[in-house]
């Protein structure tokens, strides 16, 4: 099974995640995209709601450590330490959340870390674009990956 398709297992095996139809779409090492559609998201206004937009940012942000990691040989639970997150204006259509490292972040100092001492932190950021490509939200947060009990 390759990376997404064990990450779309796994994302379709939390049940509040199922129930959004959260589909990661693409991973190309450095982003993660991950998809759904508005008609399992949509609010009482018939734009997204936020808390599927907050939930995609973070699915994304957990799901690019844990993708990383995974490419480097090393099983981890990922867990968002903390996030802020802006909506910037509505959305009224399928959410799109591509989630990258923070600029800055150390990769190589973050896999030395987790190797000896079982966790690291990184700063991911995450958005969500409008089928323009307008950002319509976005997330900064940490991130800690912990070696598995």
């Amino acid at each position: 099974m390759n990376g997404l398709d064990a990450l779309n297992a796994h994302l379709q095996a939390m049940p509040p995640v199922a129930a959004m139809r959260v589909q990661a779409a693409a991973w190309d090492g450095e982003v993660l995209r991950l998809e759904a559609p508005l008609d399992a998201n949509v609010n009482d206004k018939g734009c997204a709601f936020g808390g599927s937009m907050a939930g995609m940012m973070t699915l994304a942000g957990w799901g690019l450590l844990t993708l990383k990691l995974a490419a480097e040989g090393l099983p981890a639970e990922v867990y968002v330490a903390d996030s802020h997150v802006r909506y910037l204006k509505p959305l009224y259509a399928d959410l799109g959340a591509e989630a990258r490292l923070e600029q800055g972040v150390d990769w190589p100092a973050f896999l030395h870390a987790y190797r000896e001492r079982g966790r690291a932190r990184a700063a991911v950021v995450a958005t969500l674009r409008d089928p323009d490509g307008n950002v319509v939200a976005e997330l900064s947060g940490r991130f800690a990956a912990l070696r598995p009990a």
